[in-house]
């Protein structure tokens, strides 16, 4: 186990990025016009509380797919609203984009926002034929915290969850700069009080404890200019589910802010790479 010390310095993104303001203002007003600009459904609730909401934007064609992104912030911070700025090149290419709001700690406990999630991607799978999507085309992006309740979706047993499902609801994952082994980071100083870990609920948090019923397809990617840690996280989801590894997406100069706008890039393989999960060519 690394030090306190050590633990923050690798693990600590903003501190690492000193100009990540810079970024996230930036996501948030070129957020503001796409809400403006596209055709919405904003605040859609998926549960009872004041979090579990949704951000909904339609692609032009009946029938095409769903990507719902999930965003980081180490489940502690930043808004759906922040994220709107994605939607645009998915629509652009017919595919229907939700951005999902989830309680933020310490308000809201690690276990509890995996249940909001299962929550939301039941409810839009149960609502496909309303919201004019296939439910048959799931696909989940997810970037840091985002990435590992996304890997832990498609561990997800959801006709155990919910006898009126499938039981392989998400059809594939895009894991951005993620976090799968949580036992290292629920030691870290910066970290640890909002969330509040021990070691058997970091195990039982961990999407690396499990194995997905099914080989859900997985792109997985890391920024160079990111930590060794973060590295090795990523390493390990690839080894740990090498039956859903399809493909791992350099990132050549990218830090971890930075990696989040590839995700949007018409011209990137990353978004290439989450077209062809989605059968969008």
């Amino acid at each position: 186990m690394l030090n306190p010390i050590e633990l923050d310095r690798q693990y600590n993104a903003r501190a690492a990025v000193p100009e990540h303001p810079a970024f996230i203002a930036r996501w948030r007003a070129d957020s503001e016009r796409t809400r403006k600009a596209l055709a919405a459904d904003i605040d859609l609730p998926y549960g009872k509380s004041k979090s579990e909401r949704m951000d909904f934007f339609r692609a032009g064609n009946a029938g095409a797919p769903l990507l719902i992104f999930i965003h980081g912030g180490y489940w502690r911070s930043l808004d759906k609203s922040d994220f709107s700025f994605l939607a645009p090149a998915y629509v652009a290419r017919n595919a229907n984009v939700a951005v999902v709001n989830y309680g933020l700690a310490p308000g809201t406990s690690l276990e509890e926002m995996v249940r909001q999630l299962l929550r939301a991607v039941s409810w839009l799978y149960k609502n496909a034929s309303a919201m004019n999507f296939d439910a048959q085309k799931i696909v989940i992006a997810g970037h840091s915290a985002g990435a590992h309740l996304a890997a832990m979706m498609a561990a997800a047993d959801w006709s155990r969850w919910d006898p009126a499902l499938a039981d392989n609801v998400v059809r594939g994952i895009v894991c951005i700069s993620g976090l799968y082994d949580l036992e290292p980071l629920a030691q870290a100083p910066f970290f640890k009080d909002d969330i509040q870990l021990d070691s058997a609920g970091a195990r039982k948090l961990s999407p690396v404890s499990y194995q997905p019923r099914f080989d859900v397809p997985m792109v997985t990617s890391v920024g160079a200019d990111e930590s060794s840690e973060f590295h090795r996280q990523n390493t390990l989801i690839r080894s740990s589910w090498p039956a859903c590894f399809r493909r791992d997406v350099p990132m050549p100069g990218r830090n971890h802010f930075s990696v989040v706008d590839a995700l949007c890039d018409k011209n990137h393989p990353l978004f290439q790479s989450t077209l062809s999960l989605l059968s969008v060519e």
